[in-house]
């Protein structure tokens, strides 16, 4: 059943063109800093870890620089593991809380695993919260050859710079109220079909690959969140976000059918997280902490299997 609520924007049944894009845009305001709210953490972590820029946004490539950054003792006889943040970039703990396991935990890994964390792909994204970049594309949907996402086309050729397999990948996102409430809206007038009303989780949820489950992987992260914050249930139908749960809080998406971050590599091990950050049972630095939980489990987890 599609939904009474109409966004505001383009002419119902019909895609998008060039003239709808620009009209998104121009509603689009600036709404925070990446560079007071992001940049100034990295820079200190720099005197710990090697910071690098991998690139830069060309809307402002002086005030969007891409960083990434990557433990010291780097040696390619250990394990690789990737952490991503912030490609969606309105997701603030993916963002946050990848930062915050870097100053607080990576360390702790680095003589078993290279670590390299990418905490704010998107940029852009994060000053105007928002899921698309400037052109109406959605980057955590263009991880694949000739992306007409800069965001993601950075991140990949950073990863191949690295020249080495990835054992483990963890992408750090939030479910948010505005989901329903923008974003969805406006996916389905870009693509000129009907908006259909869905529900927010509540709670802390994963999605694994449908070719690559790792149950019990995804199980261990499920179990460290479990400390910090709720997991999600699911809906009447057993359903997350329209998709069977595979075991509780847990649901599998094709993720390089749909040309996801989490499935940019041949990882081994890979998950996406979920954060609520709506719920009324949770405040922004749990919000952190569970994105930090995610990790710290996951990596606990191959440990074990080493």
């Amino acid at each position: 059943m599609s939904s009474s609520h109409s966004y505001p924007i383009g002419t119902p049944g019909q895609k998008w063109n060039d003239k709808e894009k620009a009209a998104w845009l121009e509603q689009v305001t600036i709404k925070r800093s990446y560079q007071d709210e992001v940049v100034t953490k990295l820079t200190p972590l720099g005197e710990r870890f090697d910071l690098l820029q991998y690139g830069a946004l060309s809307y402002d490539s002086d005030k969007y620089p891409l960083f990434a950054l990557k433990t010291r003792n780097w040696d390619n006889n250990k394990p690789t593991v990737l952490i991503t943040g912030g490609v969606h970039g309105y997701e603030t703990s993916g963002v946050h809380g990848a930062i915050q396991f870097v100053a607080s935990e990576a360390e702790n890994y680095s003589n078993t695993f290279n670590i390299i964390v990418a905490p704010c792909v998107s940029p852009w994204g994060y000053e105007t919260i928002n899921r698309w970049n400037p052109n109406a594309v959605d980057p955590n949907r263009s991880f694949y050859e000739n992306s007409p996402s800069e965001e993601s086309a950075g991140l990949m050729a950073l990863v191949a710079s690295l020249g080495c397999d990835i054992l483990a990948h963890i992408d750090l996102h939030e479910t948010t109220d505005t989901d329903e409430l923008e974003f969805r809206p406006a996916l389905a007038a870009r693509d000129g079909i009907d908006y259909i009303k869905g529900m927010i989780p509540d709670g802390f949820y994963l999605v694994g690959d449908t070719d690559n489950p790792k149950d019990e992987f995804q199980k261990a992260i499920i179990e460290s969140v479990r400390k910090v914050t709720h997991i999600a249930p699911p809906d009447e139908e057993g359903k997350i976000i329209g998709e069977a749960i595979t075991q509780e809080g847990v649901i599998n998406y094709p993720t390089k059918k749909l040309g996801l971050c989490s499935g940019l590599t041949n990882c081994t091990y890979g998950t996406t997280t979920e954060v609520y950050p709506d719920s009324p049972l949770v405040n922004d630095q749990e919000c952190n902490d569970a994105q930090v939980a995610a990790v710290t489990g996951a990596l606990d987890y191959i440990i074990k299997q080493l």
